[in-house]
């Protein structure tokens, strides 16, 4: 038992047993303390330059609102290219705008203003790298080890937050703001030097990369008809908006509630992250122990009884403690969330769904910074802590219309079809619109059943990739059933085909046992794919000549 114990305590390192994850992680680390300490000297230096509260909050929207717009679009390109690439991309992108911010405040050029657009401009860089690595981790690790490895990044993040905002309040307070710009660019480098070691394994797609529209299109309408998804999305906003109060208004805090300078503020943000990291050390014991619906609701309400007393506290220990508390509560929930989408996912949208669950949380953080900086000037900051604290509190009823999933992993592996479709005519990639249709014969004391499967194979048809789905009955022969759904390209139609995961499968395994068969000798489904041809399409005139053969190129199928 003893030894049971020990070991479940140490699985939480596994992950790090990998170099490329132990490089990676170690290396973002420092760049989490640099990120960190620029938001303690971009937020304290924007009460030097304005007496303004909400120039003060914006800070936070500032540097969040660019993974919530940026995000979504970063998915797809790590989707579609390699994930190493664009992380390089992104972090250089982060380390040039830092250096810029750097040389700008060093020339005392720095205003409310351009403050704001560069913390924007470094929060791009960092939202386009992180999809990529998010992403990525799943091929750093084994698939046993993905949910502490999400807890360890998480972690990381929250090791910095321990220590980042304290070191860089004394930064801040010793040698100024452009000390805290410096080294924010200083601290990606190694992090740039770790994934340009990173020595990836390149697997050959079967199809060609989808156009940068196509699979921002193919990700929204994954995670529009998952409902593991778009619940988690939700809960995320939802999270977020209640819960940035305390980020947003820690400079306050710490200036007006407890008379206090840039230390007493970086010592509260180390407080809500020494909490944190116990919180993302103890994401595998509360999975363990409670079901993800239970813990997310549970972590959610102790994290707004803390805020809302935050609101009443005047004394620094106990706000202290409170914060220490939150942190814990919030990273845990934020952790779960994170690793519900990540289980819920197939490789082929890993990073685009996680980039509209990354939007989905910044944004609410982004606007909900905006919010309770509103708030704040209008009823006064304990009260605008009160209010964040009971909204986070309630939250937890959500969950009862957008429930947490239950999907393992297996569930979402990727599956190889069997059959490949036969082929007569001369088509390329671009042909379309493919029409798809599928015969049924059922018997008819069993169509209830019969149909309400089929609106679940609705969803799985639509987020890999149909349009135009509907499922019709014969009017002479009410056992026979034909389900019809449109993709746009044949290219599109065979993406749609490599993208059936074992769920999938299983869904269509639980269909095809309704079907009776059509006689003695077809026990198999009828499945007809057809290149649809619209007015116009074709020569209308007798002498137009047809396409030579020639000038057509068959896809592989």
């Amino acid at each position: 038992m003893a030894n049971e114990t020990k070991a479940q305590k140490w699985a939480a390192f596994e992950p790090l047993s990998e170099p490329t994850f132990r490089r990676i992680w170690s290396a973002s680390l420092l760049s989490n303390f640099g990120q960190l300490i620029l938001g303690v000297g971009a937020a304290w230096e924007m009460t030097r330059l304005t007496t303004s509260v909400g120039m003060v909050a914006l800070v936070q929207t500032a540097l969040m609102l660019p993974l919530m717009i940026v995000a979504v679009p970063a998915g797809a390109v790590a989707d579609m290219f390699d994930r190493r690439k664009i992380a390089l991309i992104g972090l250089s992108f982060a380390t040039l705008s830092a250096a810029t911010l750097t040389t700008l405040a060093a020339l005392g050029l720095t205003t409310p203003w351009m403050l704001l657009i560069f913390c924007s401009l470094i929060g791009t860089g960092v939202a386009l790298y992180g999809p990529a690595w998010q992403a990525s981790v799943i091929e750093q690790v084994k698939v046993e080890q993905l949910p502490a490895a999400v807890a360890l990044s998480s972690v990381s993040y929250n090791l910095a937050r321990s220590f980042g905002p304290a070191l860089g309040g004394m930064v801040v307070l010793a040698f100024g703001a452009m000390a805290a710009f410096a080294i924010n660019a200083l601290f990606y480098l190694p992090l740039l030097l770790a994934f340009f070691m990173w020595q990836r394994v390149h697997v050959p797609p079967r199809l060609p990369p989808e156009q940068m529209h196509r699979a921002i299109v193919s990700g929204a309408r994954y995670a529009k008809h998952s409902p593991s998804i778009r619940n988690v999305m939700i809960r995320a906003f939802a999270t977020g908006l209640a819960g940035a109060s305390t980020a947003a208004l820690m400079p306050l805090i710490a200036r007006d509630q407890l008379g206090g300078n840039a230390s007493i503020f970086g010592l509260l943000l180390g407080a809500s992250g020494v909490g944190a990291v116990v919180g993302a050390f103890a994401v595998a014991t509360v999975r363990e122990r409670l079901k993800a619906e239970h813990a997310v609701s549970l972590c959610a309400a102790v994290a707004g009884v803390m805020i809302l007393f935050v609101g009443f506290s005047k004394s620094l220990l106990l706000t202290c403690v409170l914060l220490m508390v939150a942190g814990a509560a919030y990273m845990l929930l934020v952790t779960l969330l994170s690793v519900g989408v990540q289980l819920s996912t197939p490789r082929w949208v890993a990073a685009r769904a996680l980039s509209w669950f990354q939007s989905s949380l910044t944004g609410g953080i982004a606007i909900g910074a905006w919010w309770w900086g509103h708030v704040t000037a209008e009823w006064g900051l304990g009260n605008a802590l009160i209010a964040s604290g009971a909204a986070l509190l309630v939250t937890p009823v959500i969950g009862l219309f957008f429930p947490m999933p239950r999907i393992s992993r297996e569930d979402v592996e990727s599956v190889e079809l069997a059959n490949e479709p036969e082929v007569g005519l001369q088509i390329t990639a671009r042909s379309g619109p493919i029409v798809i249709e599928i015969d049924y014969r059922v018997d008819a004391t069993r169509a209830r059943q019969f149909y309400e499967l089929m609106l679940k194979l609705q969803r799985a048809r639509k987020r890999n990739g149909a349009y135009e789905w509907s499922i019709s009955r014969d009017i002479a022969n009410p056992e026979l059933w034909t389900e019809r759904y449109h993709c746009p390209t044949w290219g599109d139609y065979l993406r749609q085909r490599s993208r059936y995961t074992q769920g999938d499968q299983e869904l269509q395994a639980r269909v095809n046992e309704f079907h009776l068969g059509f006689d003695s000798a077809t026990a198999s489904l009828r499945v007809r794919r057809r290149l649809e041809r619209p007015f116009g399409s074709v020569r209308w005139r007798a002498d137009s000549p047809d396409v030579s053969n020639e000038s057509i190129h068959i896809l592989p199928h």
